[in-house]
């Protein structure tokens, strides 16, 4: 057996032990979490909704239900008078669920018993146990909502697509010295990345966009990556590669043999990157007046 499986198996027997430790110490196998008389997955979809309110797409895609488990518990809910689902009045097609009176005050309840469960938790450690355990935990928390990430194709022109496509441009705007102008970008892109020739890429954690990159025709033989971002809060974690990957995916399932793209010099890590993943210097291939380098690399 190799190292690398030796280790994933210790990784996985502590998880499996931290999980099989806490499940109970937090109450998730009471019948009435935390003694509100709710079962934990009552009282979860209470505390995910809040007081902003939350549209039933974000729910289900952020607790990870299906969408007959999460309609029944939502109507458990609506039964107790805690919440109201109603039509979203900016989109009739969507869902949302908000608080209502008694559901405000079951939420405040909710949040200062969970206060007081994470206090009496911590409360018999040092101050620089306590500094030591909350840099664990958020840690633990980046690298397991890295691994959980998922990966989907959808239409550049999705309100999805669009809106990672503009926290890209925002971003370029603000680390190029001479600054970001897309003109009309979105509007002339988005068509070339559809399929079949093209292809657009979202990574997702919960509901949140925090990656995307698309795929458009250079030749019969050529497609090439655009528009590859990665959230800032997301760096480090190895999303940018994995990300990289399914775009190359997405390129070979076109049919595509050679793979190409441009960047910016400001954009040291990701020219790292691509260096590292097997991507040589080529000559200028198109006209970007924002391009400084331009990279390919053929599949396999």
């Amino acid at each position: 057996m190799s190292d690398t499986m030796w280790r994933d198996g210790d990784v996985q027997a502590t998880l499996r032990s931290f999980n099989r430790a806490h499940t109970r110490r937090i109450g998730v196998l009471d019948d009435s979490f935390l003694e509100t008389g709710r079962p934990l997955a009552q009282a979860r979809l209470l505390f995910e909704i809040g007081p902003s309110s939350a549209s039933v797409l974000a729910l289900r895609r952020r607790l990870g239900l299906d969408s007959g488990y999460l309609s029944r518990l939502l109507r458990e809910l609506e039964r107790d008078a805690l919440v109201i689902v109603d039509a979203d009045p900016d989109d009739r097609r969507r869902r949302i669920a908000k608080l209502t009176t008694a559901g405000h005050a079951a939420w405040r309840d909710l949040d200062r018993r969970s206060d007081r469960l994470a206090a009496s938790l911590i409360e018999p450690l040092t101050e620089r146990q306590r500094s030591r355990l909350d840099e664990a935990i958020a840690t633990a928390d980046r690298l397991l909502r890295a691994a959980t990430i998922t990966f989907e194709v959808v239409d550049p022109r999705s309100d999805d697509a669009l809106s990672a496509m503009t926290a890209y441009f925002d971003e370029l705007d603000l680390r190029f010295s001479e600054g970001f102008d897309p003109a009309d970008t979105l509007v002339v892109d988005a068509p070339s990345m559809r399929g079949p020739a093209g292809s657009f890429v979202i990574a997702r954690s919960d509901d949140q966009v925090v990656s995307c990159g698309g795929v458009q025709q250079h030749d019969l033989r050529t497609g090439e990556i655009k528009r590859m971002w990665v959230h800032t809060e997301w760096r480090g974690v190895g999303l940018g590669r994995r990300m990289l990957r399914r775009l190359e995916r997405a390129v070979a399932d076109a049919g595509y043999h050679r793979v190409i793209l441009d960047t910016n010099a400001s954009l040291t890590e990701a020219i790292t990157m691509y260096e590292r993943s097997g991507y040589r210097p080529i000559a200028r291939y198109n006209e970007n007046p924002y391009a400084m380098h331009w990279f390919e690399k053929y599949l396999d």
